[in-house]
């Protein structure tokens, strides 16, 4: 039954998607990727296992994880053993500051958090962090595997930038966030997979780019219902688009081209990351992982048409672990 839905999805498809699903695993495989961690949902809120004393600092990330990036948190499993650790602290980390703008009522408040967050940071690398579950394990992971400063840094710049309430002016703004949040939690990802590689650096560049567009593109409803548009103001000024559109959820000819231009451009830099695969060391693949689940959401809105607000974009892909495991076995990205 798994094997007949995964082939029905992969029709063919507007945006050019290659199909994931060519040749059949052994039949093991769909038994060990339904035992995959995660896959039940767990009633345990992150709320409820703050307590770094009661859960550890390592198990306290993956929980955070398992609530707030469950993708992530499928993607860092998948990881190589002796990788995994330190994966959950480095996405726990870039958790805690994507959460913040959501989490104040002023801008205030959140630069004072993204301030405890440099100095964090500046203190893990004088080993002395502070007593904090996220920050005990990143100070863990940079120890192993001697991670970049300046990314992480960047990291948090970033996001500190992007605690205004303003929509990207264009699409190049969107792309420059995502390559200093997203691209750099994969070049340290790389480095936690001991990888030094301009082509595995290159990939790597692309699918943060698309992941962050991809990103923009899922939030809209959200933000919607709060009363904000971040999508490129240069693609809706194009197609005569205002963001009075947006919050009215209105489904014109011309707010769905706005859509799929910018999802175009996100499978654009899949492309471009995919067509270094024969140059890239195998050993970086696990760290790519997060590609299926965004070629996933981008066959999704093309299903329906470019329909940012259609009910089925917010339903979770319950097949995703297992398409996660099989990319993973077939060591593809």
């Amino acid at each position: 039954m798994a094997a007949s839905v995964l082939r029905s999805a992969c029709g063919p498809l507007r945006l050019g998607v290659p199909c994931l699903c060519r040749r059949r695993p052994p039949r093991s495989l769909w038994a060990r990727a339904r035992r995959l961690p995660g896959l039940v949902g767990s009633s345990r809120s992150v709320a409820a296992a703050s307590g770094a004393g009661a859960l550890g600092s390592d198990r306290y990330c993956m929980e955070l994880l398992r609530k707030r990036d469950y993708e992530g948190y499928l993607c860092s499993l998948l990881l190589p053993a002796e990788s995994r650790s330190s994966a959950f602290a480095l996405r726990a980390f870039n958790v805690e500051l994507a959460q913040v703008k959501d989490s104040v009522s002023e801008k205030t408040i959140g630069l004072m958090r993204m301030e405890f967050w440099k100095k964090t940071v500046d203190d893990i690398y004088r080993d002395n962090p502070p007593q904090q579950p996220v920050a005990l394990e990143l100070w863990k992971a940079v120890k192993r595997h001697n991670l970049t400063k300046r990314w992480l840094m960047k990291i948090i710049d970033e996001r500190e930038k992007n605690l205004d309430d303003k929509a990207y002016r264009n699409i190049q703004e969107l792309e420059n966030y995502a390559e200093n949040t997203q691209s750099a939690l994969l070049y340290l990802t790389l480095e936690i997979l001991g990888v030094k590689d301009i082509h595995a650096d290159h990939a790597a560049s692309h699918i943060g780019k698309a992941q962050g567009i991809v990103t923009c593109l899922r939030a809209t409803p959200y933000h919607g219902s709060r009363r904000r548009v971040f999508l490129p103001m240069d693609i809706c000024m194009l197609h005569g688009v205002s963001q009075e559109d947006f919050l009215r959820k209105n489904q014109d000819k011309n707010v769905r081209d706005v859509i799929y231009d910018i999802a175009s451009q996100a499978h654009l830099h899949l492309k471009h990351a995919r067509s270094f695969h024969k140059s890239v060391p195998v050993k970086a693949f696990p760290a790519f992982l997060q590609t299926v689940a965004l070629e996933d959401y981008l066959k999704k809105i093309q299903r329906v048409d470019f329909d940012i607000f259609h009910p089925s974009l917010q339903q979770k892909n319950t097949l995703l672990p297992l398409s996660l495991y099989i990319q993973s076995w077939r060591n593809r990205y």
